[in-house]
């Protein structure tokens, strides 16, 4: 086979892709066909992992009772995350609509087994937490697809973790990766809410030589 080769022109794309991918606080209510999320999840399974052990585990929360008691852990989290801030920076963060999970049509969470079957073993006996990071690998490329789709995708980092795992039911052993919000955005702007508020700017990354 003859590998593909990506001219000039795609290399752009993708720079614009990365550019808008975003972590989107605001959405729209409208459904989200469920072939498209049927995709995003086997694109998402195309992410490097180590040892090929694929351990992301992806779970689909519509119950209405677990999507009340993931809401209201936020809020618990939320206020707690509210009162250790400066008052600049609760001012701030007050502007912030930091959860989606009033509006956005599709929520899921992402879990990492931390001793699957698949994989053998391979590549993580002196490293078990690259098992972490090729869940997280997965997320970046579901991130990425869904932005091709003009669909938009928030992580909600601001809940407990512990109680999260309760309300959804999984194996006591599967590491909590996030929760997200996944839907079509209410607004698009090239640049990420957090920098247009003054929280933060996006920098050129540290690298250091030896």
């Amino acid at each position: 086979m003859t590998a593909p080769e990506f001219d000039a022109a795609f290399r752009d794309e993708f720079r614009t892709l990365l550019r808008w991918r975003r972590d989107v606080r605001r959405f729209r209510r409208d459904h989200v066909p469920q072939a498209l999320l049927t995709e995003l999840f086997a694109l998402a399974d195309l992410a490097p992992s180590v040892g090929l052990s694929q351990p992301w585990r992806f779970v689909t929360v519509a119950d209405p009772q677990r999507r009340a008691a993931i809401r209201a852990n936020f809020a618990c989290e939320n206020a707690l995350a509210l009162g250790a801030l400066s008052d600049e920076r609760a001012a701030i963060y007050a502007r912030l609509k930091l959860a989606g999970l009033d509006a956005a049509p599709v929520q899921f969470a992402l879990f990492s087994d931390p001793d699957p079957a698949q994989g053998h073993g391979l590549g993580r006996r002196t490293m078990p937490e690259t098992l972490a990071f090729s869940s997280v690998m997965a997320l970046h490329t579901l991130w990425l697809a869904a932005r091709t789709m003009g669909l938009g995708l928030g992580w909600i980092s601001i809940l407990n973790p512990d109680a999260a795992r309760g309300v959804l039911d999984v194996p006591q052993a599967w590491d909590f990766i996030g929760y997200f919000c996944l839907g079509w955005p209410e607004q698009a702007c090239e640049t990420p809410e957090l920098e247009r508020e003054g929280w933060e700017r996006r920098r050129a990354g540290e690298v250091v030589e030896r």
